[in-house]
């Protein structure tokens, strides 16, 4: 669509902040206020605004994307919302590794993701089972119920982040780690894109992969740069 105003003001105090369009409060498609809890988390998403040219483009508003996320998905489904997140607790990408015939590729796993695993079972105190080969099998109960509660404990903002974090790295310890600052955004996208490196080091890289993964890795930056900047 046409851009169709000309001032982007930021308004607000510690209640909540909006973004204003030559004077009018930005709404989400569901009608609601677009109103987020940081006064940073504001900014950038007024930045967005003020960035586009004579069309708008909401591809290149990732900010605002997922705060009307949170506002209009998360507040009216929020334990499906929860759910979803929560269930890579029982198929967790770090959970699967190479088999018998993979002695390498088990060797970096294990010395790459098991300080992941390691934090998780100390910091929730859980238990894991890990998966050689092609086997599903399931977690504990315990460690389900633990590492769920884990997800129900944030707020509507962080979980609409944690679902872009957990669907993009296929990792509910990473996403939970990231949310509590235990490891650094940068190495956790690249354990979670292990394998896949693991294999362009071995038979040579593929463009068209090299191009979907850094498209991944933008939405992945956005989703941990709004975990941040929405946190009071």
């Amino acid at each position: 669509m046409k851009r169709f105003y000309k001032n982007v003001v930021l308004n607000g105090d510690g209640d909540g902040f909006t973004v204003h369009l030559d004077g009018r409060p930005i709404k989400t498609p569901a009608r609601n206020g677009l109103i987020v809890p940081t006064r940073q988390l504001a900014q950038k998403i007024a930045d967005e605004w003020e960035a586009q040219g004579e069309e708008v483009d909401p591809t290149a508003m990732p900010m605002t994307a997922l705060a009307q996320g949170a506002l209009d998905q998360v507040v009216r489904e929020r334990q499906r919302i929860v759910g979803r997140i929560a269930a890579f607790a029982d198929s967790d990408m770090l959970y699967f590794r190479g088999d018998s015939s993979q002695v390498d590729l088990v060797a970096h796993q294990a010395e790459r993701w098991d300080p992941l695993l390691d934090w998780a079972r100390s910091r929730f105190d859980v238990s894991f089972n890990l998966v050689h080969g092609i086997m599903h099998e399931s977690q504990s109960d315990e460690t389900l119920k633990r590492l769920s509660a884990a997800v129900e404990g944030h707020d509507n903002f962080a979980l609409a982040a944690m679902l872009s974090i957990s669907g993009l790295t296929g990792s509910l310890i990473a996403t939970l780690a990231l949310s509590e600052k235990a490891f650094d955004p940068a190495p956790i996208w690249q354990l979670s894109n292990l394998e896949e490196l693991w294999q362009e080091q071995q038979w040579g890289s593929d463009e068209l992969a090299q191009k979907k993964r850094d498209a991944r890795e933008a939405e992945y930056q956005s989703a941990v740069a709004f975990l941040e900047l929405s946190r009071t």
